[in-house]
């Protein structure tokens, strides 16, 4: 069975191919610079690389220009069988994923209210694909589902409750596909059932969440109605007093756009450090002495740390701490600097782990109370298993 797994952004276009028989990616790649005169298309098939620019004015010739790709090599004899899609948002109906209807289509177009940058592209790729397979099924898999059912307690806010109600204002959580499949990853690597286990799954990347796991379900969650709340970001600033936005505002003379372009775009890692929104540029210059970049490290580390803490307390103890996502897999640093004020758990990092090794791994010590591990996600793998389901 082949699925193709498609994530819209708004000028971006991201794909998997699966031949989920092996649950083997036959084909990756993206598209971006959708509408501007020169789009990039880089794709891996079959494990030869391509890339090329080429005009692509809208996301129709994004997925044709794909689909052109693959049916000259891996789809030459075998039909696409159905199609997942990425959707950030699930607003307070979907706490699963769905077949797609005209319906869920709309709803996803409603909910752009919680996810203004997102919602509106992730429905356009729908569409668009749903025209060019419209004899396949399709299935909506939501970043917000796996959070869907965390307790009231965890999710509201402490505003007039008949405004939360009203208008589904709420805790909601994003990166669910990830926290999800690690957590189940976390599982075999301990060799214990995953509705045993208390785990706080760290996704650390250029959008960063951490998650509170208990018994396989999630009961917290950094992010909140939209992926800006919780930890500090590549471009997102986490969380800050809304007092700071009033008198931004005001004072640099800003209307809704810009505050929220200033929050989303210009914030974070990017606005602290002054570098860039790559952690891999910070990390250098931090190296090399930027005391700007040096902030903004430190900035990282302390709210993940921040975090697993208090998670702790909500899952009344812990069994794993899991790293995944870019910097999550990648930066002995971020793991290193984290877990060294969590000793009051029983963390007991292995140095000589932390700094080799590579893919799925235990990087504490045989005696550690607490099991820390890396687990790279596999987000469109999750899409794809869930379209299959």
């Amino acid at each position: 069975m082949l699925v193709l797994v498609l994530n819209a952004g708004s000028s971006s276009l991201k794909f998997n191919l699966f031949d989920m028989g092996k649950e083997l990616s036959l084909a990756e790649g993206m598209v971006e610079r959708i509408g501007l005169p020169e789009a990039n298309l880089a794709c891996t098939i079959e494990g030869e690389r391509h890339r090329e620019s080429l005009p692509i004015p809208s996301h129709r010739e994004a997925l044709e220009a794909i689909l052109e790709r693959l049916k000259t090599t891996v789809l030459h004899e075998t039909p696409i069988h159905a199609v997942g899609h990425r959707v950030v948002h699930g607003g307070p109906k979907y706490g699963d994923s769905v077949l797609v209807t005209e319906e869920v289509v709309r709803d996803v177009e409603t909910f752009a209210m919680y996810a203004p940058l997102h919602n509106p592209a992730n429905a356009l790729g729908i569409r668009t694909a749903m025209a060019a397979f419209p004899d396949v099924p399709h299935v909506a898999v939501f970043d917000t589902a796996f959070h869907h059912n965390i307790p009231d307690h965890a999710r509201t806010y402490g505003i007039p409750y008949e405004l939360s109600q009203k208008y589904g204002i709420r805790r909601y959580g994003f990166h669910g596909t990830s926290h999800a499949f690690v957590a189940a990853r976390t599982a075999i690597l301990l060799c214990r059932p995953l509705r045993s286990l208390k785990i706080i799954t760290c996704h650390i990347g250029n959008g960063t969440s951490i998650c509170a796991v208990n018994n396989g379900k999630s009961v917290d969650t950094s992010m909140g109605m939209t992926p800006l709340q919780g930890v500090i970001m590549g471009t997102r600033c986490g969380t800050i007093d809304p007092s700071v936005v009033e008198m931004l505002m005001e004072y640099e003379h800003l209307d809704y756009t810009a505050i929220t372009d200033l929050l989303n775009k210009k914030s974070g890692l990017l606005g602290i450090s002054g570098v860039s929104s790559d952690f891999r540029e910070i990390e250098l210059a931090a190296d090399k002495g930027n005391d700007r970049a040096r902030l903004a490290r430190d900035l990282l580390t302390y709210d993940v740390r921040k975090f697993i803490g208090s998670y702790a307390t909500v899952l009344d103890g812990v069994d794993a701490i899991t790293f995944t996502a870019g910097i999550g897999t990648h930066s002995t640093y971020v793991r290193a600097k984290v877990c060294s004020k969590l000793g009051f758990l029983g963390v007991k990092l292995d140095p000589e782990a932390n700094e080799h090794g590579t893919g799925e791994r235990i990087i504490s010590t045989p005696d550690s109370r607490v099991t820390v591990t890396v687990v790279p996600t596999n987000e469109e793998l999750m899409i794809a298993r869930e379209t299959v389901r």
